[in-house]
C-alpha cells in the first residue's frame, strides 16, 4: 500500500508522468527542419561574384591599356531586406562603391553594367542587368555611389535555399575578328 501511495502523492515526475515537452526550436533541430518563425525571418544573403567586384572603363580603342583607363569602379558592399506575403518574397538589394579616374579620365558620366540575380540552386528566380549612372565631378577625389533595385519579388522560399548575387557585368564576350 506504501508503494502506490508513494506513487501517487508526487506532482511532478513519477513513473506514470507524462513526459515533458520538448521545445519546438530543439524538435526541429533533430528532425533537421527548419520552423517557420525562423523562415519569417530568413532574408537570403548577397554574395559579390568572383571577378565581378571591378569594372574598367577605357577611352576609345584603349581596351586593356593603363594608360587609356578612364574610369575605375568598385563595389564596395551590398546589402538587402526581405518582406513577405502568404506566397511572395519581396527583396530590395542595396549596393555601394565607388568610382576613381584613371589617366585617361576626367569630370562626366560613367555607366556601370550592374547585374543583380537571385538563385534557388540551378533555377534563376530573377537576373536583371540595370545601368548605374555616377557623375563624377571632380577627378581628383573617388566618387561614392549607391545602387538600389527594389521589389525584387520571388515565390516565398520554403527553405534557406535562395541566394542573390550581385556584381558587374559587360554581357557576353564580343567575338574577336579573325586575322
Amino acid at each position: 500500500m506504501l508503494i502506490v501511495a508513494a506513487c501517487q502523492s508526487g506532482g511532478s515526475g513519477g513513473f506514470f508522468a507524462p513526459p515533458q515537452p520538448k521545445d519546438p526550436k530543439q524538435l526541429a533541430e533533430e528532425e533537421g527542419k527548419i520552423l517557420a518563425s525562423e523562415l519569417l525571418a530568413y532574408c537570403p544573403n548577397v554574395t559579390l561574384r568572383d571577378g565581378t567586384a571591378f569594372f574598367n572603363s577605357y577611352a576609345k580603342g584603349g581596351q586593356d591599356d593603363p594608360a587609356k583607363l578612364t574610369y575605375q569602379s568598385a563595389i564596395t558592399d551590398a546589402t538587402r531586406n526581405c518582406t513577405r506575403t502568404d506566397t511572395t518574397m519581396s527583396i530590395n538589394v542595396g549596393v555601394a562603391g565607388k568610382v576613381v579616374t584613371g589617366p585617361a579620365g576626367g569630370p562626366g558620366t560613367v555607366n556601370m553594367p550592374i547585374r543583380i540575380a537571385v538563385v534557388r540552386g540551378e533555377e534563376v528566380l530573377y537576373s536583371q542587368l540595370h545601368k548605374n549612372a555616377v557623375q563624377v565631378a571632380d577627378p581628383s577625389m573617388a566618387t561614392q555611389w549607391v545602387f538600389t533595385v527594389p521589389n525584387i519579388t520571388i515565390p516565398k522560399p520554403t527553405a534557406r535555399d535562395v541566394q542573390i548575387f550581385v556584381g558587374y557585368d559587360e554581357g557576353p564576350q564580343k567575338k574577336k575578328p579573325q586575322g
